[in-house]
């Protein structure tokens, strides 16, 4: 069955909102390394890892033997009801690498629901409705994520069970403080934080949520040290700070192991997901032992944090340590950054290249700098037509995201960039 069937069953079937790349999308059949394999045989270098999710890369042998040595055991799944050793040893090693004082771990199904957690523990703990996010911001498409996105393309509902107030600092390229030296757009961020906190809130805030370098936002990020001079403030009123580093977790910046330690601070909680499972599902929450157990009511999770999924995870995350993989995705960012530059000195339709490490944005503009999505889209194609996969996102459409396997080769960045100075 080609693609053409199969879109038309998909159509069928399934929710009109669900998004397909392509004009004829694609459905990938095998893969190994870095490249996948489409049904109709064509094969691609890709550059998105099923949104940053297979960080490690296909069909890793030890990683594909640890879920296969937990099949051969017979248990699938058993719920949180019962002990499970890959879980707590999983857990332990999430709570060390989180430098969280006295961390506990919580294990759900994905980052939506890790969000979600994170959203329950803090309003619980603070007996307080209000949260604070940032403007452009992504955290999920459940109820409550979605009340704290603040990027309109990815809104469902105006419906919240929260109250939100929005805060500038995550997108600079659009901001009204672009211009500003890095200091002054510091100065002026925590001067807008502490204006919003004042006049829209009761003061009595539940928690602040970031992402270190937002992901659908199209990989903006604001000035190292923004979100060290953030909870400065918020310790004043007692607000909690939570950063979602379900993107930028893992050691994908490079320089750093999460991505909100790049401003040199260490928040209440975390949440991840995506390449801590390498394509299995696996979200959570690390946090504060006291936060984490300020629930009073019983409560479980059926399937997050089973057997298959944390023997798979266990596996990934030693695999990632024992290969430096975080080292290797600062060499290649690095290389693919600037290899990136040099081609956007002579092309206009470029407006901006940024990121870190493996997790890197190509804003296209008009003209007149204004969004053009509709080039975007045009890279997002071309690209596939020579055989690299990409994705797009940002508030406007108009970014195209690179965050390839972390096991990536030099070569590979090499021919990528040829891919790409074609296409633009």
């Amino acid at each position: 069955m080609g693609h053409e069937e199969l879109l038309a069953r998909h159509r069928a079937v399934m929710p009109d909102w669900m998004a397909l790349y392509y004009d004829r999308p694609i459905e990938l059949a095998s893969a190994s390394g870095r490249r996948v394999t489409d049904r109709e045989g064509r094969t691609y270098l890709d550059f998105f890892a099923g949104i940053l999710t297979n960080a490690v890369g296909y069909d890793v042998a030890e990683i594909s033997d640890a879920i296969r040595s937990q099949l051969d055991t017979g248990v699938l799944h058993s719920s949180t009801l019962y002990l499970i050793r890959s879980q707590v040893e999983l857990a332990e090693k999430i709570a060390e690498l989180s430098g969280i004082p006295d961390a506990k771990v919580f294990f759900t199904n994905s980052g939506t629901e890790a969000n979600e957690t994170a959203l329950m523990l803090a309003t619980k703990f603070r007996r307080s409705d209000q949260v604070l996010a940032l403007r452009n911001s992504y955290h999920g498409r459940a109820f409550a994520t979605v009340a704290i996105t603040g990027n309109r393309g990815w809104s469902a509902s105006s419906l919240s069970p929260v109250k939100v107030s929005w805060v500038h600092g995550g997108y600079r390229f659009r901001s009204p403080f672009k211009d500003l030296s890095d200091a002054d757009y510091v100065k002026a961020c925590v001067a807008d934080l502490r204006e919003v906190i004042e006049t829209t809130t009761a003061g009595d805030v539940a928690c602040m949520i970031v992402e270190p370098i937002q992901g659908v936002g199209g990989f903006s990020s604001p000035p190292d040290g923004l979100f060290r001079a953030f909870k400065e403030v918020l310790d004043e009123y007692g607000i909690l700070f939570v950063s979602d580093e379900v993107q930028t977790g893992w050691g994908r910046t490079g320089e750093h192991f999460w991505g909100i330690q790049s401003h040199g601070v260490t928040p209440d909680a975390m949440t991840f997901a995506k390449g801590l499972g390498n394509g299995l599902a696996i979200g959570g929450v690390v946090a504060r032992g006291d936060l984490m157990d300020c629930l009073t009511a019983n409560s479980l999770s059926t399937f997050g944090g089973n057997p298959i999924a944390t023997t798979g995870a266990l596996a990934t995350l030693n695999y990632l340590l024992d290969h430096d993989l975080q080292a290797n995705a600062a060499k290649l960012g690095d290389r693919l950054i600037g290899g990136l530059r040099s081609i956007a000195e002579d092309r206009p339709a470029v407006g901006d290249v940024r990121g870190k490490g493996l997790m890197v944005g190509i804003e296209m503009v008009g003209a007149d700098g204004a969004p053009d999505p509709a080039k975007a889209v045009e890279v997002l194609e071309g690209t596939r037509e020579r055989g690299l996969l990409v994705g797009k996102g940002g508030l406007y459409g108009n970014v195209i995201r690179l965050a390839p396997p972390m096991t990536l080769t030099e070569d590979e960045v090499e021919e990528a960039l040829g891919i790409l100075e074609d296409v633009l």
